[in-house]
This record gives structure tokens, C-alpha cells and sequence, in this order.
């Protein structure tokens, strides 16, 4: 993938089943207008077919948008069930869930927040 998972890049998953004949321009609107999200924040905005076997992901990189696209030869993604529109994900789930795994690990580590270290 081109964009780095270490560099806090917010990642967004478009909940339910997106029509995967969509291209750059009506997913972009798509962000724009059904999410409520700025797609040209820098943010991965995370889209599923209904077959579950297929994902792709739009991001602004400096001059224009970047469409990436995995699509499975066996299997599903395991796609998360929710009645929200969109979720915030980490980029770390991210990659578990294109790995084939659940977003929501039992035996992870959480992040843990500090702002001192005293």
C-alpha cells in the first residue's frame, strides 16, 4: 500500500455494501456528501462490496486522489455489522481486517494515551 500505517493516517470504513463500479469521482462524492467527511483530508476512506469480497480505499495524496483496490480470490473480508453510517478505525485494523481478520481482537493490546510521564 502507498499510504504509511505508522503516521496516524485516520482510516474510515463506509458501513454496509458500496456498488464497486464506483470510481474515484463518485466515491470521492460519496465522502463528500453520504459520510459527511472531507475527502480531500489525507484520511483512507474504506469501502465493501455486498459479496464481501471485494475492498477498495480513496485517499488525497498532495495533487489528487489515489484509488486502491483488493479484491479476493477465496474468502470474504470479515466486514463489520453496524446501523452507523461510517466507522473510525485505526490503521492497524485496517490491516487486520484486510488480512482476514475482525476489526475487534480479543487477546490486542489497546493504545494507551498519556500526556505525562510523571
Amino acid at each position: 500500500m502507498i499510504w504509511d500505517y505508522g503516521s496516524g493516517v485516520r482510516v474510515y470504513l463506509a458501513a454496509g455494501s458500496t456498488d464497486m463500479r464506483k470510481q474515484i469521482n463518485s466515491l470521492s462524492i460519496l465522502v463528500q456528501e453520504r459520510l459527511e467527511l472531507d475527502p480531500f483530508s489525507g484520511s483512507v476512506f474504506v469501502f465493501c462490496n455486498r459479496k464481501r469480497s471485494t475492498v477498495k480505499a480513496l485517499y488525497w495524496d498532495r495533487n489528487g486522489f489515489c484509488l486502491w483496490q483488493k479484491r479476493l480470490e477465496k474468502d470474504r473480508f470479515r466486514w463489520p455489522e453496524t446501523e452507523k453510517e461510517v466507522l473510525s478505525i485505526s490503521a492497524r485494523e485496517l490491516r487486520w481486517l484486510l488480512d482476514g481478520l475482525a476489526l475487534m481482537q480479543s487477546g490486542a493490546h489497546k493504545q494507551l494515551y498519556y500526556s505525562s510521564v510523571t
